[in-house]
């Protein structure tokens, strides 16, 4: 890639998926790319899924959940939704911004007791690793 990629990964809270989704870009991406995430709400940073991302390696523990603005929109060459509620209320998109939905389960929202949960936000963690890889991949080729 000649010029770094802009990404916007925006989520309902900005606290877990959009988080995860930052940190594995920003790790996996290098200076290819610039990226940023955002919610349609800010529901602060959720230190689950801090930990099983330090597990990985990646630190997001400076992350902070910040509110979705039309100069981020604005930005960005893509916008990544992880979720409905932020597919669903996504701000209009200027012209050649390119915008790409996932539709990830909220780890947030798991049961059970702590195993279960955690085992959650890893299943969450490594589904957006291998999205996230398999998009700047794909956006790699492009370029070449």
């Amino acid at each position: 890639m000649a010029t770094p990629l802009r990404i916007l990964f925006l989520c309902t809270g900005n606290a877990c998926r959009s988080q995860m989704a930052e940190g594995w870009a920003r790790a996996l991406g290098g200076e290819l790319v610039v990226v940023a995430s955002a919610g349609i709400e800010a529901h602060g940073l959720n230190p689950r899924a801090v930990a099983v991302m330090a597990e990985a390696g990646v630190d997001i523990g400076d992350h902070r959940s910040t509110l979705v603005t039309p100069a981020m929109v604005a930005a960005a060459d893509w916008v990544i939704t992880l979720c409905g509620d932020a597919h669903d209320h996504c701000p209009v998109l200027p012209p050649g911004v390119e915008k790409r939905h996932w539709p990830l389960a909220d780890p947030a929202r798991a049961t059970g007791d702590e195993t279960a949960v955690m085992a959650s936000f890893r299943a969450s963690r490594d589904a957006i690793r291998a999205r996230v890889a398999a998009l700047l991949a794909e956006l790699n080729q492009r370029d070449e």
